[in-house]
């Protein structure tokens, strides 16, 4: 009878079980038997979903629920996309890598954008800060630790992280500071950039699985970025004084229109001698060939921004004011009034949400577990918001 296993050699007295075959001239012990069983789970795994490819058209109608205005935008990215996913279906075509740089003032929608992209096309999706990057050797992040986010999204499947989009955000921190001597070192800046190359341009990655500085003795992961899309974006403050020189706004005259300079300029294609006038190195912007550019919401795209969107901010109040049986009207005179004082913070869209919740945070508190159910915010109200409790209907009691 067989007193070792048969597939490791390992005798019997070592293992923790020992199966014999009915002629006892075989054996497998209990630690092969676990791997055959891994095996054969591993085998009886249906093959991964074929990604469905959106049309430009579709990827566009679900930005549409999201972000708005940004027409021109939304229309680029769709087809950057579309032709991102075709070329992960179809890896026998001879389709390049179209990474894609987009340059706005904050609040504009830039991330909102990816982060849609991303759940339109059912893939992995990471957001990095570019401010965290140094160079190696330096305290700060790695540029490896970008693709270390994709693969903690994508649960460390290796092959789902490999077909993702990471979204790096603030690449414009990273421009040269300037163009003179420095004493100092420019530790985040020029250098992250040529770091950062070979990562967006396609390369395999070794990732220590912890994050953290590498160092000689540790297990790292892998990482085929070829395929990986990256979305740069960035506010750029003080480009459009860049493009304003280049497309030379003439001034000569009594009269001369501003508006119709800034125009110019806000309508300008950012071209690659704007970006590195800016600061971004030459390889870089070679590496990132769609630029798509962000204007400034105006009043009533931040109206827009408050009621239509899927996720509106008005609709989040709304539902949790109907949580507690309230039902919270919000009069346009009022929604008018604070996205004027949100334009006024230059901060886009995001300052929506602050000036929204001074007014809301107070009714918020209030409100639950009384008699009120229905409420109604004017302008008077965003500045004294016990105004509208006032005149608040209430249930009548028995």
């Amino acid at each position: 009878m067989a007193t070792r296993c048969s597939f490791c050699g390992r005798p019997g007295a070592e293992v923790r079980r020992l199966v014999t075959s009915a002629d006892g001239e075989a054996a497998i012990c209990g630690a092969c038997l676990e791997r055959g069983r891994d095996t054969l789970n591993a085998s009886s795994k249906p093959p991964p979903r074929a990604l469905r490819v959106p049309t430009p058209r579709e990827i566009r109608k679900q930005l549409d629920q999201y972000v708005i205005e940004q027409e021109a935008a939304k229309r680029t990215l769709s087809v950057a996309v579309y032709q991102h996913v075709k070329r992960l279906q179809h890896p026998e075509a001879d389709l390049q890598k179209a990474n894609i740089l987009m340059v706005g003032p904050s609040g504009t929608g830039k991330t909102l954008l990816a982060q849609t992209l991303a759940k339109a096309l059912q893939v992995p999706f990471a957001i990095a800060d570019a401010t965290t990057l140094t160079e190696a050797g330096y305290v700060g992040d790695d540029v490896e630790n970008i693709v270390l986010r994709l693969l903690q999204v994508a649960d460390y499947d290796v092959a789902a992280a490999e077909r993702g989009i990471i979204y790096l955000d603030e690449i414009d921190k990273i421009a040269r500071k300037s163009e003179g001597p420095s004493i100092t070192r420019d530790v985040s800046g020029e250098g992250v950039q040529q770091a950062l190359l070979k990562m967006i341009e396609g390369t395999v990655c070794h990732v220590p699985p912890q994050g953290g500085r590498k160092h000689p003795h540790q297990e790292l992961i892998a990482v085929d970025t070829c395929q990986i899309l990256f979305v740069c974006g960035g506010a750029f403050e003080g480009l459009d004084e860049i493009v304003r020189r280049r497309v030379s706004v003439s001034r000569v005259g009594f009269q001369v229109d501003a508006d119709d300079g800034d125009d110019k300029v806000a309508g300008a294609e950012v071209l690659p001698e704007d970006l590195m006038a800016y600061g971004l190195i030459p390889e870089l912007i070679g590496r990132l060939p769609v630029t798509v550019r962000l204007h400034e919401l105006s009043e009533d795209a931040l109206v827009d921004v408050l009621t239509k969107p899927r996720h509106a901010l008005v609709r989040q109040y709304q539902e949790a004011f109907a949580l507690d049986g309230v039902e919270l009207v919000i009069t346009e005179a009022a929604l008018r009034a604070v996205a004027a004082r949100a334009q006024t913070r230059k901060t886009g869209a995001r300052g929506l949400r602050s000036v929204m919740e001074r007014t809301m945070g107070e009714l918020m508190y209030e409100v639950p577990g009384g008699d009120v159910t229905r409420i109604v915010v004017d302008v008077e109200d965003l500045d004294e918001p016990l105004r509208a409790l006032e005149r608040a209907e209430r249930r009548r009691s028995a």
